[in-house]
């Protein structure tokens, strides 16, 4: 890109790689120069949390914010019920609205961490797509939207041509979600002066249609702006582990498994991801990611302590930390570490190692649990397990000292704690 921003916003994201593609960069920085701008970024509502796949999204919000200008975090209540065909090679499961609304109360968990809603000029609203699509009479939108795409165009995006090219079958529904994307932007517009929408790379031809339909329907300029798929250096998509995704909520994922994530990611991605999922000083992200050797472990330290701090407060961030040194610096049990608790009844007649170990995520299968022990990769209060049926009594965890259960290693990084409960 030739073109280097003015505005705080579009220049702390030029300059931390956020950027791919947007309608038109000028333009949009001078808006950005004048006063406050409104922008949003939609959400479907698909799981009770957002993963770290979701978080270049968020940060773009917390930017936009941070730098004087007003993110709406849109919740998908009405799309949620279609589903985005993008990325996809089937149709999403439909999902009830309880359950999209359940959805919906734990994503907003993630974002308040985040952002700051309210009233303010600055403040995120709360919006629910559902407010304006759940009561759309759809003959008055065919008139009215419909008329503004051809199916040309609509075969032309990325999102439906791959799917045609592969032979998946791409339902009417699916096929309407661009439709309704676009129409988000215009009501976004109407109802809050929203003239930005953002998303991921894959989403560029559905924000240049809303921003289109905008243009034809009110006579007004918006804008799109995407930013580049992150992948790690190591090939694997980011938002995932070896166990799944790595979720947001703590619920869903032990504060201290997210730390250990960011701990673990290749040397040659701490850079890259400082700029993205923190806000340390770009010259920092820049003397950090350059470290090398045993140093850059402590580059990875700043980077857990500064995602997690995001994500689930400096508390949790500095209890992830002593843990880590106390496990692996100073061999202790690590008193955060996740903990599964078995009732007396499931160790009535012992539980096998294989077992604990898939029941703690540890491994995926009962296969994958005994070739663990063969490799030498499973330890029980780090002495190596050799023998894949060997059985946890329930004397073994009523022997364990006061607060200090039993610990079940996979490799060096991965343990779980083995608690009895009532």
């Amino acid at each position: 890109m030739t073109y280097n921003p003015k505005s705080d916003f579009l220049h702390a994201l030029h300059t931390r790689g956020f950027i791919a593609d947007c309608t038109n960069l000028q333009d949009l920085d001078a808006h950005l120069m004048k006063g406050i701008v409104t922008g949003y970024i939609g959400f479907d509502l698909t799981a009770t949390s957002l993963h770290i796949g979701n978080l270049v999204q968020i940060m773009l919000l917390r930017w936009l914010q941070k730098t004087g200008h007003r993110p709406i975090t849109l919740m998908g209540g009405g799309t949620t019920r279609v589903g985005d065909p993008s990325g996809k090679d089937e149709m999403r499961r439909i999902l009830s609205a309880a359950q999209i609304n359940k959805n919906a109360d734990g994503i907003r968990q993630v974002f308040a961490r985040y952002i700051t809603y309210g009233d303010g000029p600055t403040d995120s609203p709360l919006v629910n797509n559902a407010d304006w699509l759940d009561t759309l009479n759809y003959i008055d939108f065919l008139r009215d939207i419909g008329r503004h795409f051809t199916i040309n165009r609509l075969l032309a995006f990325e999102s439906v041509k791959s799917r045609l090219d592969r032979a998946q079958a791409l339902s009417f529904i699916e096929f309407n979600y661009m439709l309704l994307q676009a129409y988000d932007f215009l009501e976004l517009y109407r109802r809050h002066g929203c003239l930005l929408q953002m998303g991921g790379s894959d989403q560029w031809g559905n924000i240049v249609s809303g921003a289109d339909l905008i243009r034809r329907v009110e006579g007004a300029e918006a804008f799109g702006l995407t930013t580049p798929l992150v992948t790690r250096t190591d090939g694997k998509k980011m938002g995932k582990s070896a166990e799944g995704a790595v979720w947001l909520n703590k619920d869903m994922m032990e504060p201290y498994a997210f730390w250990q994530w960011w701990r673990n990611v290749p040397d040659a991605d701490v850079g890259k991801f400082l700029k993205l999922f923190t806000e340390l000083p770009l010259e920092d992200c820049n003397r950090l990611g350059a470290l090398g050797g045993a140093e850059i472990n402590e580059a990875k330290i700043i980077l857990a302590n500064r995602a997690t701090t995001l994500a689930h407060g400096a508390n949790a961030a500095h209890a992830a930390e002593s843990t880590a040194r106390d496990v692996f610096e100073h061999g202790g049990t690590g008193r955060d570490l996740p903990t599964l608790t078995l009732s007396r009844a499931d160790i009535r007649n012992g539980v096998s190692v294989v077992h604990l170990l898939t029941r703690a995520g540890l491994v995926k299968s009962g296969k994958e649990a005994k070739r663990l022990i063969a490799e030498g990769g499973a330890r029980l209060n780090d002495a190596p397990l050799t023998d894949a049926g060997q059985r946890i009594s329930f004397e073994n965890l009523l022997d364990a000292p006061i607060n200090a259960p039993i610990k079940l290693s996979a490799g060096k990084k991965r343990h779980v704690m083995i608690a009895l409960g009532d």
